[in-house]
């Protein structure tokens, strides 16, 4: 298997492109210094964010790098001291190394254009109630796992608890490289069979969620709201079991009236902070109403794959009368239901990419 990893590296760096993406990124730094770079703030801002964007794949390719020359010491150490106890802890290199190629493969198919961007993900419970509010936060915990696991920071910023259980709805802002272009994986319905620990009779119960991932814009991107076009409401942040957090009205919930697109945040405890919030996610989910609009009008998004509505789910999970997770555009599954409801969910977000990547 080091044989092939080694062979691999050298041909990753012709197909990325990077001697050029190092180029790239010296040409920018050369402009920045430039007495005048700043006069047009947007379109240096545009710039830099570019030059960071092509400064994450040559970081990844030069760890990458790394990885395989001290590997490829640390063997050669082994060799020359005739450690045969070694052994174990080179092949458990090899497979380390194994991966990483494997994660560098995967950001790979992250072209799209705001696939680098931080993202907003919104879970909403389905019809049900109790069960219902009950599987949203069960998500809502899945993906918080998720991204302890996997390096990005998730702050919840806006929560509606649920009729004695669980989660009407909550938003989750996601923040990290390319964490628009993983979650974007999870947009769609989601689907729960169980025995229902509501129930006292211990019938087997179907519940569903919905999750909705849009990136989150930057200030590179140009989003005109007119201010008379606002209604901003105030409320007392909530707590579990419906207690105020504060007691003066520090959330802030902003509606664009034309749209009817509704962003809140109750998150911090100033209400200036929240409203900061609540404006860049209305401007996120005023820019992805802008992109679908374009791009349905280019005929660049193919209807009918997957919408998002009850019966057309994207993955079930199913506790009972057997165990299995299964995603219906990929048929990837598993039967480790308690490793996924735990964050264990890259497996089902790869195989997404490979089959949807060149859309």
């Amino acid at each position: 298997m080091l044989k092939i990893l080694r062979q691999r590296l050298p041909i990753y760096e012709v197909i990325f492109k990077l001697d050029d993406k190092e180029k790239e990124i010296e040409n920018v730094r050369t402009q920045s210094e430039a007495p005048n770079f700043w006069n047009d703030q947007r379109a240096a801002q545009a710039l830099l964010q570019k030059s960071k964007s092509l400064q994450i794949w040559v970081e990844a390719w030069k760890k990458l790098n790394a990885q395989l020359i001290n590997l490829l010491e640390f063997i050669e150490l082994a060799e020359a001291d005739k450690d045969e106890a070694l052994g174990a802890e080179i092949e458990t290199e090899i497979k380390n190394l194994d991966k990483s190629y494997g994660d560098f493969e995967l950001k790979s198919m992250l072209a799209g254009k705001d696939d680098d961007k931080n993202c907003i993900l919104t879970i909403h419970s389905g019809a049900g109630g109790t069960e219902s509010q009950d599987w949203a936060q069960m998500l809502m915990r899945m993906y918080l796992r998720w991204g302890e696991q996997n390096g990005y920071k998730m702050n919840v910023v806006d929560w509606l608890d649920g009729d004695g259980a669980g989660i009407k709805s909550a938003t989750i802002e996601v923040a990290g490289d390319f964490a628009y272009g993983y979650m974007k994986a999870e947009n769609g319905v989601h689907r729960l069979v169980r025995i229902s620990p509501f129930d006292a009779n211990k019938r087997r119960h179907t519940s569903f969620a919905s999750v909705f991932v849009i990136p989150e814009v930057d200030d590179t991107i140009e989003i005109d709201i007119n201010p008379a076009d606002l209604r901003i409401d105030t409320y007392r942040s909530g707590g579990k079991g419906g207690q105020n957090v504060n007691k003066v009205e520090t959330a802030v919930r902003i509606t664009h009236i034309p749209t009817n697109t509704v962003a809140a945040c109750q998150s911090e405890r100033s209400q200036i902070q929240n409203k900061t919030n609540a404006f860049k996610m209305l401007k996120s989910k005023l820019y992805q109403i802008e992109v679908e609009k374009q791009q349905a009008e280019a005929n660049e998004i193919e209807k009918g794959k997957m919408k998002i509505e009850w019966g057309s789910q994207i993955r079930s999970y199913v506790f009972h009368p057997y165990n299995m997770v299964k995603d219906h555009r990929t048929d990837c599954e598993t039967s480790d239901v308690h490793g996924v409801m735990d964050g264990e969910i890259n497996n089902f977000i790869k195989e997404y990419l490979l089959k949807f990547s060149h859309n």
